[in-house]
Parts: structure tokens; C-alpha cells; sequence
């Protein structure tokens, strides 16, 4: 559409950078050199719709094949404050290339499939470097989240044996508290995309070491998590962003990030399952398959300590278990918090006899 009107147009970013490490494309994003209200008159004359979901910074998102592709204009900065940044349209890749974060994402590629590389940044993508475009302060200055993209960038992308970029790890600290300046929910939707790698221990440890991690999550401590990443990859746990944030620790952690209910739903399971003392079937009974699993894996990681043979089973077994007695059966002799009391009695003893008494055992 956008070529054959003679306008350039280059996927850009992540679907380029993934597409070169052979991982999967999520987003596809387009750069061209067309204006908004350009591209929404040849998408409309192609058939095609056409949503101006960002059109104030030039972009556009055009859905084709029922598959959405956002389709920004070129742009350069006039200047920049926090993340109200003042942009021009620009008219090649080149312009628009210097003001994107990392030299990774900073990749083009034309519709046949060549790479173009304005500032030299598929060396670093091989080399899995995740270092800022021109001065790191300055691609701060123009949205501070950029500091935590930087870290999550490292745990997806990043070489683990080389470590983080000396230049963007002293700007991102020197700059950290610029994050108490952005919305709980853009910093928590970053943090749990960071949680969420395969093993962000690298990027977390920077993170408490530098300052990042205070300013991001108040009371947050790095220390649990790599003992957590080990535990999870011995008993097949796939990365789960809420157990590792339970790891991290944090005052109104759900608050401070705007979790969603689920997700607070989630956490406090796992602390209190983990506050109870209680063994893996116990757990399975209490809060559930997911939540009792999570919980045994903080609490061996806290204490350092092997998980014992048999744990899933324990946990399976306790989920699945179902209290034999419920209200009706001992009213009208008991009402109140009478009841309640002996039913929570009866619970205790039939969880303690590992699931085995019978309501008649129970009840005689």
C-alpha cells in the first residue's frame, strides 16, 4: 500500500530485532516517510481499516488481515521533557532511528527483507548488547521508564557472561529517580515484563545494586531471586512474573503496581501461604494447585533448603481434597461462632490425618 504510492516504509524495531534472533514476532511496526492523514487516505482507498490510535506522534494503526500494524510517520525531536517529548516528522530512517532507545531496536528492514542498519546496530544485537542510542542520559531524560526497559531488555536480550553496559548502568543509576515521576502502571506493567524473562536474576541484581530497584518498588530485595530461577528450572516451573515479584518482597506491592485483581488475588495467596507454616498438602488444600506450588518454592529458596521428594504429589493430592462436613451437619446443636469454631477444629484435624477421616469419623 505504502510503497506502491511511492512512500518509503520499513518494519522497524522488535519484529526486525526478533526476526534476526530467530524468536518469535509479536508486534509489527512500520516507519514510513508518508504523513498520518496519508496513510489513512491510502488505507481507506485500499479497503483496509485504518484507527489513528497515536496520530498526535504521527502513528497509525492499520489493520490488515485482521492482523494490526502500526504505522508511524519518520520523526525527530525538537525537545524533549520526560515523556512529553515535542517531535517533527522527519523524512529518513536515518532522523528517526536517533530517537529510539536501544541500538537493537533501532533496526529497519525493507518489505523484501534487507536489513538496514542506520547507526550500526546489529553488531550490538549479535554481541547481545543492549546499550542506548547516542548519549544515555539524554534517551533517559525522554521517558524514564527507559531505565527499567533497559534492565528488561538485558534479562530478555542481553549476554549474561559480559554483563550490562557500563554507560547505561551509570545512567540509568545517576537518573533512577526520575521513575517515581512515571504512573504505577506503566512501571509495573514494565517490572512484570521484566519477572517475566527466563532468568532476569543478571538484570535484578543491577537493578537493587544501583538504586533502581528502591525507587521502582519500595522495600524491594534482589537477594531471593536467583535462588527462586534455580528451584523453578529443577521443578519444571515456567517463569511466572507475581511468584518472582513475591520473591522480590515491597511495600502495597499490588497497590504500588496497579495489579490487576487477579494478580493481587495471586500474590496474596502466595504470602500467605507462605506466613502459615504449613506443609505442601496443606498448602494444595488452602489456596490451590498454583498458589501452594509457589509457595514452596519461595519457602525453599528463603531457607535455602532442597524441596522435598514428593512435594507435587502432596500438593495435587490437597487440591484436590474436599472437607467431608459442612454447616448443616452440626446445626442446629451449634450456630454462630460456636459453629464456626468446631467446623475450623474439625478441618484441622481431618487436614492433619492427611485427608483420610470420614465425615462419620468426624462427627462421632
Amino acid at each position: 500500500m505504502l510503497t506502491g504510492a511511492g512512500h518509503q516504509a520499513l518494519f522497524v524495531g522488535g519484529c526486525v530485532r526478533n526476526a534476526l534472533l530467530g524468536v518469535p514476532v509479536t508486534d509489527i511496526d512500520i516507519a514510513t516517510d508518508a504523513r498520518p492523514e496519508r496513510v489513512m487516505e491510502l488505507a481507506g482507498a485500499a479497503g483496509l481499516k485504518s484507527v489513528p490510535t497515536g496520530i498526535d506522534h504521527g502513528t497509525v494503526t492499520v489493520v490488515a488481515e485482521h492482523l494490526p500494524h502500526e504505522v508511524t510517520t519518520f520523526r525527530r525531536d525538537v525537545e524533549t521533557f520526560g515523556r512529553h517529548a515535542v517531535v517533527a516528522y522527519a523524512d529518513t530512517a536515518e532522523e528517526d532511528a536517533h530517537r529510539r532507545d536501544f541500538t537493537m531496536n533501532a533496526l529497519y528492514a525493507t518489505p523484501e527483507g534487507v536489513l538496514v542498519d542506520p547507526l550500526g546496530g546489529l553488531p550490538d544485537l549479535h554481541a547481545r548488547r543492549v546499550r542506548f542510542i547516542d548519549d544515555a542520559e539524554a534517551r533517559i531524560r525522554e521517558d524514564y521508564l527507559r531505565i527499567l526497559r533497559f534492565f528488561r531488555f538485558h534479562a530478555w536480550y542481553g549476554d549474561a557472561e559480559a554483563g550490562l553496559d557500563a554507560d547505561g548502568l551509570a545512567a540509568c543509576a545517576a537518573h533512577s529517580a526520575g521513575l517515581e515521576t512515571l504512573s504505577r502502571e506503566r512501571v509495573g506493567a514494565e517490572l512484570k515484563k521484566l519477572l517475566g524473562a527466563p532468568d532476569p536474576s543478571q538484570s535484578v541484581a543491577a537493578m537493587g545494586q544501583s538504586g533502581v530497584l528502591a525507587h521502582a518498588l519500595a522495600g524491594a530485595e534482589a537477594r531471593l531471586v536467583p535462588v527462586l530461577v534455580h528451584l523453578e528450572a529443577g521443578w519444571g516451573a515456567a517463569p511466572d512474573p507475581i511468584r518472582r515479584l513475591a520473591a522480590l518482597g515491597g511495600e502495597d506491592v499490588a497497590e504500588r503496581l496497579r495489579l490487576s485483581k487477579a494478580e493481587a488475588r495471586h500474590l496474596d495467596r502466595i504470602k500467605r501461604g507462605l506466613a502459615g507454616g504449613e506443609g505442601p498438602a496443606a498448602l494444595g488444600y488452602r489456596y490451590g494447585e498454583t498458589a501452594a506450588r509457589d509457595a514452596v518454592l519461595l519457602r525453599a529458596a528463603a531457607l535455602s533448603a532442597p524441596i522435598a521428594d514428593g512435594a507435587k504429589d502432596d500438593i495435587a493430592r490437597g487440591a484436590a481434597a474436599r472437607f467431608p462436613v459442612c454447616a448443616a451437619d452440626l446445626m442446629p446443636a451449634l450456630e454462630g461462632p460456636a459453629l464456626g469454631a468446631r467446623l475450623k477444629e474439625l478441618e484441622s484435624r481431618w487436614i492433619a490425618s492427611g485427608f483420610t477421616l470420614t465425615k462419620a469419623e468426624l462427627l462421632a
